[in-house]
């Protein structure tokens, strides 16, 4: 029978005493979580147990003794640690002794009440308690329902040391009758000031959770829900990513406690994200602000929507001629180029218009960095969004055009098939016509097969110049999304303390000799960049969600509208 004990390498050097961990019997291991040194008083020990256990439900026990031959000096030490099984009855009873400055430890049972002892081979295991503690490598397990199955996994011996934080709250150097050594006995000043810190966050969060949940009130109003402000709400995202952050701020100012580490982790990150948001918009409203470069900034908006409007008026000018040597409908394509130009027109008056208020819009439009570098990017999309209208327009006419001849060609061609649409079963179905339904139908074929290429060219053309818009608009959302969705924290901890992203352990073999119980060393690995950014997901793009590449040529090509590019799937970190 092998016999394995898990030991903390933090206690190799604690002063003698006994063990206090955990005993598993199914998988015959001991866990030991601290080392108890003299002088102390049996009873209180196991008040002091009993009180670890109704609070972390870890039935911890005294496991064993622990001899450090090297600081001790009284010749009956071992005698007397041997006869400490007789008070606290556990069997069987771990004696682990150093000696002096070798490497091997020797390692022995007792079992003083069993009739048939047997002898057990014993692995010494090392782990290193604080990553163990701080690593959440598996969840933790429900003791109730837990059987053999779950028992016989790694998950018992994390679990235990996860669940024993009461236990490492008490430092070897506290006045008091018990005394121990355990990860934390150096570092407990550290914990008190985490400890403090959160505590003095509760009155902050909570008010920040009384303005959030009055300001999601004024949100959710019926004001909100009429059709003007409604419109803009969905339509701007601007304020869909206020409405992100928002949400944010309520995940991250809740007061309800994580129920496991996925929550933590999200919230954690969610945080992260939302600092360095917050930072990098005060960087751009910083340099924004510096050397009037809103003045200028305002200054050259102008003449750059001029020379964009001019660059339009080129092109409908060589689109009203012979476009690359193509023979066009000529009475068609004159109403449709003076009907752009008029467009045209229309929209450098209302930038001329606008041009005295463009710098204070802009200035105030600024501002609004202080919110986050994603609120600043978005409020970029709509300008351009706005600024682009005239160019959306002009796609929406030559799209929908388009669309009402390729769909009254498809028409006409089912006709000379003798073939119609059926409306109520959704089918095509056989039809017979008379001679003057074929000769009109002949006749609008004609005029719409020779008018397509004219209308085919403008529709190709525009929306060439709404795809590059949308390009534009894409990649803004996609530095947006990516700032909202991609990990931070754990990227960091992947980074500095890679334990915490732990993906599995491994054993290595330290020193092995006859006599002596086999030594091993217990690693954690850490969880790669990949899996990482796989455990949070991060957002993927398309111009139509859930639509392949194939379905988007088939809308190009049908003349359907094309809208900004969307987000595909959700926002959780």
């Amino acid at each position: 029978m092998v016999l394995k004990v898990f030991f903390p390498s933090c206690c190799s050097s604690a002063d003698s005493g006994i063990l206090i961990g955990r005993w598993i019997s199914e998988q015959s291991s001991a866990v030991i979580l601290a080392v108890l040194h003299f002088p102390f008083i049996p009873v209180q020990v196991k008040q002091y147990l009993g009180e670890v256990q109704r609070v972390t439900k870890v039935s911890v026990s005294v496991l064993g003794s622990w001899s450090n031959s090297k600081q001790e000096k009284e010749e009956r030490l071992s005698e007397f640690l041997e006869d400490l099984g007789t008070i606290f009855c556990h069997e069987p009873w771990i004696q682990i002794s150093k000696e002096g400055d070798s490497k091997f430890w020797s390692c022995s049972t007792l079992q003083k009440h069993s009739k048939n002892p047997q002898e057990e081979e014993i692995i010494l295991v090392y782990y290193d308690q604080r990553k163990v503690m701080l690593s959440h490598l598996h969840p933790p397990l429900d003791t109730a329902g837990q059987g053999p199955e779950d028992a016989s996994k790694l998950s018992a011996i994390f679990d235990t040391v996860a669940r024993s934080q009461v236990l490492f709250m008490t430092d070897r150097y506290d006045e008091g009758p018990i005394k121990l050594t355990h990860w934390q006995s150096d570092g407990v000043e550290a914990s008190i000031i985490v400890e403090l810190l959160k505590q003095a966050s509760v009155p902050a969060c909570m008010l920040l959770t009384f303005l959030l949940s009055l300001l999601s009130g004024i949100c959710r109003s019926r004001v909100l829900k009429f059709w003007p402000l409604s419109f803009l709400w969905s339509k701007l995202s601007t304020c869909e990513q206020l409405g992100h952050r928002l949400q944010h701020l309520q995940v991250i100012s809740s007061n309800k406690k994580a129920q496991n580490q996925n929550q933590l982790m999200r919230k954690a990150n969610i945080f992260v994200s939302l600092l360095v948001d917050v930072a990098l918009g005060i960087l751009l409203l910083s340099w924004l602000y510096r050397k009037n470069r809103i003045g200028h900034l305002a200054d050259t908006l102008i003449p750059v929507a001029d020379h964009v409007a001019e660059e339009l008026q080129e092109l409908l000018q060589w689109l009203m001629g012979a476009p690359a040597g193509l023979k066009m409908n000529r009475a068609l394509d004159q109403v449709l180029g003076r009907f752009f130009l008029y467009h045209i027109h229309l929209w450098i008056s209302y930038i001329h218009l606008l041009s005295p208020f463009i710098e204070m819009i802009l200035w105030y439009v600024g501002l609004s960095a202080c919110l986050g570098l994603t609120v600043a990017l978005c409020i970029l999309s709509d300008i351009i969004a706005l600024l682009t209208f005239h160019i959306y327009c002009f796609y929406v006419y030559g799209a929908r055009l388009y669309c009402l001849k390729i769909y009254g060609l498809s028409s006409l061609w089912r006709l000379f098939r003798g073939k119609k649409w059926n409306v109520l079963r959704q089918r095509v179905d056989s039809c017979s016509y008379d001679l003057d339904q074929l000769f009109i139908g002949t006749l609008l074929f004609t005029i719409l097969l020779f008018l397509l290429p004219t209308t085919a060219l403008y529709y190709l053309v525009f929306t060439l110049l709404r795809l590059l818009v949308v390009v534009v608009q894409g990649l803004i959302h996609l530095l947006v999304d990516l700032i909202d969705s991609l990990p931070l924290y754990s990227l960091i901890l992947r980074l500095c303390r890679s334990y915490r992203l732990a993906a599995g352990v491994k054993f290595r073999v330290l020193e092995q000799q006859d006599g002596k119980p086999l030594r091993l060393l217990m690693q954690i690995n850490p969880l790669s960049y990949g899996g990482v950014v796989q455990t949070y997901r991060l957002p993927t793009y398309s111009c139509y969600p859930r639509d392949s590449w194939a379905s988007l040529c088939k809308k190009l090509f049908l003349g359907e509208l094309i809208y900004p590019w969307k987000h595909k799937g959700d926002k959780q970190n």
